[in-house]
């Protein structure tokens, strides 16, 4: 099985596949990415259509864990014969959210307001009411590439490049869920989860799960979730990110078809992890029982800002003293103001101890350098 992508989704994933024995091989571009020690691993970019295609020679089954791939070489391996999923057209169609916005209005799922501009002059031109929030079309991730436009005076930095224009929803809660298909068509939903943000960042910082929402708002989730995975056909695992506004709809804001940031609570808090879910679905094995066993939290260890060099885990003894506490380390040696270092999970069936103790460790554990 390879993995275009050795981040820490790929680590997981690896993790995870042992249970089954299965054999993977990595393409990364960094030769010291997190998967690099664990497995076959080849440096290269995940973007030169030589470099995948040498690169799926070798394997059965491809997946990825990032969308900024190519699609050429992908469409190729399956010519091939290769097994590829989630299917190159549907990462193709995700990489860039112009298409993304334009496949839920033509499949009548619920999005907010949106405009395809083509560079900052465009937007001068369609930005008619403030704030409004400025997306670009390609290659942004975790938070870089989404910005708000609060008044006339933010225009002069608008993305000079393809991208929309969407409605600032003014949301109650974030909300996720993660929903797998298998090639027989099987489907299957995680319960969904509330995310929390990071204010300046665009990043989650911590999520719970269940979400504390209404019955029927958790339904019609779910219901928008599997819709979007059959109208899309797709095979693998599809995090779908919503808005639940005041009045109480649940609106599609983004989708990413590979293990996710808000899933890695599974891991201890569900029966079937998303990855296990994610390997079950590619390779076309009956879907997982989903069911929550106990009340989750996941907060992400981001690297402090002010920091930069080797990592250091400051207050991790004091955390790791929780019951109920897992901590999951990258494998990254370097950290960066707020890069991805890890994330850590609590299960409690106490929900309002599970807020505490979240909350306890979003304040103790620290990345530095």
């Amino acid at each position: 099985l390879g993995i275009l992508g050795g981040g820490q989704l790929g680590r997981m994933l690896i993790q995870s596949g042992i249970d089954f024995n299965i054999p993977f091989a990595v393409l990364d571009p960094d030769a010291h990415a997190p998967c690099s020690t664990l497995t076959t691993f080849t440096q290269g970019k995940l973007t030169d259509f030589d470099t995948v295609m040498n690169f799926g020679a070798s394997c059965d089954v491809i997946t990825i864990e990032i969308e900024n791939v190519n699609t050429q070489a992908l469409k190729e391996l399956v010519r091939q014969g290769k097994k590829v999923f989630p299917q190159p057209e549907i990462i193709e169609l995700i990489q860039d959210k112009r298409t993304q916005k334009v496949f839920y209005s033509e499949n009548n799922i619920p999005t907010a307001e949106f405009v395809l501009v083509e560079s900052s002059a465009d937007i001068a031109n369609k930005a008619s009411q403030f704030p409004i929030v400025n997306k670009l079309g390609r290659e942004g991730y975790d938070g870089r590439g989404v910005q708000i436009l609060r008044s006339k005076g933010d225009l002069s930095k608008a993305f000079d490049a393809p991208g929309l224009l969407e409605k600032l929803i003014p949301f109650e809660k974030e909300i996720a869920v993660i929903v797998a298909r298998n090639g027989q068509g099987e489907v299957k939903t995680f319960p969904a989860v509330e995310m929390v943000f990071h204010p300046e960042q665009n990043l989650v910082e911590y999520l719970f799960a269940p979400a504390d929402i209404a019955a029927k708002i958790s339904s019609e989730a779910e219901r928008i979730a599997i819709t979007v995975v059959e109208k899309l056909k797709l095979v693998g695992i599809l995090a779908v990110e919503m808005f639940v506004t005041k009045q109480g709809d649940v609106l599609v804001n983004e989708i990413a078809p590979r293990p996710h940031n808000s899933g890695h609570h599974t891991i201890e808090a569900n029966i079937t992890s998303q990855y296990e879910q994610h390997l079950r679905a590619i390779l076309n094995m009956p879907l997982g029982d989903t069911s929550l066993i106990v009340p989750g939290a996941m907060v992400n260890l981001l690297g402090e800002p002010g920091y930069e060099g080797i990592a250091l885990y400051q207050g991790i003894e004091e955390v790791l003293k929780l019951s109920g506490v897992h901590v999951h380390l990258y494998g990254k040696r370097i950290t960066k103001p707020f890069r991805k270092m890890g994330h850590v999970t609590i299960v409690d069936q106490d929900v309002e101890q599970l807020k505490k103790k979240t909350h306890f460790v979003k304040e103790t554990l620290k990345v530095i350098a």
